[in-house]
């Protein structure tokens, strides 16, 4: 039996009952629709997020003191000495540049608009490890920092709910604990990520931070950021971090008191964690897969049951088990393959307008529908059908001619 000769009979089996071939086709767009958009959801939001970490600077490492000290012994804070100390170009040649960080949440007023906001006390260094640059006014530079001056970057964000507008905000002057600062540069929208807003967030210089806003026991620092001299170089200027410091903390044995973490390990974290939550989704989807399997398997068992006189007449006129069973088989993966097909097409436009609707959410988010998650699902599909489809098909190749005819 020829190929074209079994799809042309098998679309014309289908089409003899075409509202019962539609619902069982209905399960399986269902079914495919469901895992193209879960899985464009898993890798859009693995995009997203890993995006927003990339977003942050090039080649970073972070060291922050450990919040959990009690299996510690005799844990030491992380200072303003410690980070001068991985400045030093031959204890760290791998490091290129330092900025330590104070960080608080802290109370901003203007006029009668009172918020509070994310306030970071930065060095020059930090701005352009981070990527951070002015839509309008200026950066914090070396002067702003040795004169202690009281001046501010303020996040679009931040000026939206301070001003209500991000226009012509330079040069005004806002309270931060009760303070006057005046805001000389309005920062270049970054978005929202896995870091926080970017945006709702005020900058000033540390030592201004320091000595008036955030005052620490020690010098106590909150976080330092360090740029490695390249991609490369992350995983030596993290040795040389842990040396420096273990030295300096006396640590010998035990674990340290303080934590490193590289972008990369970020990064690498986001990805398995978004990974596993893609899988899950696409694991659900495919419930509703094998629903549709089973949707195929009993319209193809009540095909076979009202089919069966034809059966017999075909094999008294000299078909083969071979060629009934190809030929129930043919009609079964039809239907999964056509409703693969449109459930991609389903799939795709779900996506699409998830991704819209999280647009006009105001957390811009694009789901990313990819070649393999296209052709997983077409497989798929397509082994569903014959997978359900082989019971029906044998059962069906099995019969016996005379019994069959003699079926009313």
């Amino acid at each position: 039996m020829q190929i074209a000769q079994v799809v042309l009979e098998a679309l014309e089996s289908l089409n003899s009952n075409k509202m019962r071939s539609a619902l069982t086709i209905l399960g399986i767009v269902i079914g495919v629709a469901a895992v193209i958009a879960m899985l464009a959801v898993g890798e859009g939001a693995q995009n997203t997020i890993t995006g927003s970490i990339n977003d942050i600077g090039s080649n970073l490492i972070f060291v922050i003191g450990r919040n959990n000290q009690e299996t510690v012994r005799n844990p030491k804070p992380f200072t303003m000495a410690d980070a001068n100390a991985l400045k030093d170009p031959f204890l760290a040649p791998s490091i290129v540049e330092v900025a330590p960080v104070l960080q608080a949440t802290l109370n901003v007023t203007y006029s009668k608009e009172q918020r509070q906001v994310t306030i970071n006390g930065i060095t020059p260094e930090f701005l352009s490890m981070r990527n951070y640059t002015v839509s309008e006014g200026e950066l914090i530079n070396a002067d702003h920092l040795t004169g202690n001056a009281s001046v501010a970057l303020i996040g679009v964000d931040t000026a939206k709910n301070l001003f209500d507008t991000t226009e012509g905000v330079v040069g005004q002057t806002i309270r931060i604990e009760g303070q006057p600062f005046r805001i000389i540069g309005l920062l270049t929208p970054k978005g929202g990520g896995a870091m926080g807003s970017q945006d709702n967030i005020i900058l000033v210089p540390f030592n201004t931070a320091q000595s008036r806003l955030i005052r620490r026991e020690n010098n106590k620092v909150d976080v330092v950021y360090m740029q490695a001299l390249d991609a490369d170089s992350v995983n030596a200027a993290v040795e040389e971090i842990t040396q420096i410091l273990r030295s300096r903390h006396r640590i010998t044995i035990g674990p340290d008191d303080f934590t490193v973490m590289s972008q990369k390990d970020i990064v690498s974290t986001v990805q398995s964690i978004t990974g596993v939550f893609t899988i899950f989704l696409g694991g659900v989807a495919g419930i509703s897969l094998l629903v549709g399997g089973i949707g195929i398997m009993n319209i193809m068992l009540v095909s076979v049951t009202e089919r069966t006189r034809e059966i017999g007449l075909r094999k008294a006129l000299g078909a083969r088990k071979r060629d009934i069973l190809i030929q129930f088989l043919t009609e079964s993966s039809l239907l999964s393959l056509l409703g693969g097909i449109i459930g991609i097409i389903l799939g795709w436009l779900l996506a699409f307008i998830i991704g819209k609707i999280a647009a006009a959410a105001g957390t811009p988010f694009n789901p990313v529908v990819g070649l393999s998650a296209i052709a997983m699902a077409t497989v798929f599909s397509t082994v569903v059908g014959l997978f359900f489809g082989i019971y029906p098909a044998n059962r069906a190749a099995s019969l016996a001619p005379v019994e069959a005819l003699r079926y009313e």
